[in-house]
Formats: C-alpha cells, structure tokens, sequence
C-alpha cells in the first residue's frame, strides 16, 4: 500500500494525499498547490505521504 501512495502521489497529488490523510486540511493545501502549479503538489503530496510513514513507524 505504501508504494501505491507513493505513485498516487506523483500522478494524482491530491488523490495521494486523501489516501493517507483523508478530507483534512492537507488534502486542501494540497489541491491549492496542485492548482497554482503540478510540481509543488508533487513535492507537498510527497512530503506529507514520508511524513505519515515517518510518524507511523515511530509509533
């Protein structure tokens, strides 16, 4: 699942990251970035699907 993130997240931003966030503030800022331009929603998409694994693996 988490390579799938990782692909969604590249092709689609936003998909990428409602599939690991889900409808949160997230998901809003990413869809701006993706919006005002593709690249940024990549890198923002990325970040937060590493983060969210970062995090899960802490625990």
């Amino acid at each position: 699942m988490k390579f799938a993130r990782f692909i969604s997240a590249i092709l689609l931003p936003p998909l990428g990251v409602f599939l690991t966030m889900g409808l949160s503030p997230a998901f809003l800022i990413n869809l701006g970035l993706t919006f005002l331009g593709y690249v940024p929603g990549i890198i923002h998409a990325l970040w937060v699907v590493q983060k969210h694994y970062e995090n899960a693996e802490a625990y």
